[in-house]
């Protein structure tokens, strides 16, 4: 497998615009909201973000979503406005694509493209996305094991596109107590298996903010590469996943903590 440490010994590591890497030594934080509100919103979140550290501004144009009468997301607007919030302070913008035909526009429009869990065995989508070259965020699906994880990736590397980042962000269980369970184990099975980048969603992966700041700091430990992490300046109001976003200002905390705890695992933030 293309993907396998046997083909590629060494760590890989995905360059991004503005000397952005994920995968190297420095940690890769992405964060922003769950979707792309308006353009107040995004700009009033994405300088704190810049400014506490973050190496990637997110935010969900196109909304895949359980009930058809929640917030679908700005679509084209939505990546506009992620572009120029992105921009503005200087930050690589990652967004997720619902459909093929988004591609020429999520090509022009963000510098990561993210697969979502309900999309990890698109396969027709994960061919098209491995002609593209762009680098490529893919999350796990949350009822796939990791071999189906990495086939996925295989997939898009076999289309001619290695840049793909794995991103573990919860899966199904019996358990309640979270919206789904933050799998680490994966973190270091795929860290055996595969040379490429692994970040971790704690947000979707416990459903609440509280849990956030322990399971990304639990998430470096483990030897994840990043963190995928969702922001929003009014949590309370957010349109999008409200209960799982903290504020700029537990954004600053949790970076100061990851400074911390990075020099202890070899990393630097």
């Amino acid at each position: 497998m293309l993907v396998s440490r046997d083909a590629h010994p060494a760590d890989s590591v995905v360059a991004l615009p503005g000397g952005v890497a994920v995968g190297g030594a420095p940690l890769a934080v992405i964060a922003g909201p769950c979707a792309v509100e308006s353009r107040e919103q995004m700009h009033a979140v994405a300088g704190r973000l810049q400014v506490a550290g973050a190496a990637m501004l997110r935010g969900g144009a196109f909304k895949m979503r359980s009930s058809p009468y929640a917030f679908q997301g700005l679509a084209e607007e939505g990546l506009a406005i992620l572009r120029e919030a992105g921009d503005a302070v200087g930050l690589p913008v990652v967004s997720e694509i619902t459909s093929v035909r988004q591609i020429p526009l999520f090509a022009a429009s963000v510098d990561v493209i993210q697969v979502g869990a309900r999309s990890m065995q698109n396969f027709e989508l994960l061919r098209e996305l491995g002609g593209t070259r762009k680098p490529i965020l893919l999350k796990r699906g949350f009822a796939n094991t990791i071999e189906e994880w990495l086939l996925s990736a295989e997939t898009i590397a076999a289309c001619g596109n290695a840049n793909v980042i794995l991103c573990e962000r919860g899966i199904r269980t019996f358990e309640t107590a979270t919206r789904n369970t933050l799998d680490l184990s994966a973190v270091v099975a795929v860290k055996r298996r595969s040379h490429l980048p692994v970040i971790v969603d704690p947000s979707h992966a416990s459903g609440a903010a509280w849990m956030v700041e322990p399971l990304s700091l639990a998430a470096i430990a483990a030897g994840a590469d990043g963190l995928l992490i969702e922001v929003h300046a009014d949590p309370e109001n957010a349109r999008s996943d409200a209960q799982q976003a903290i504020t700029p200002s537990e954004f600053e905390t949790l970076m100061d903590k990851l400074r911390a705890l990075a020099p202890l695992v070899g990393r630097s933030v």
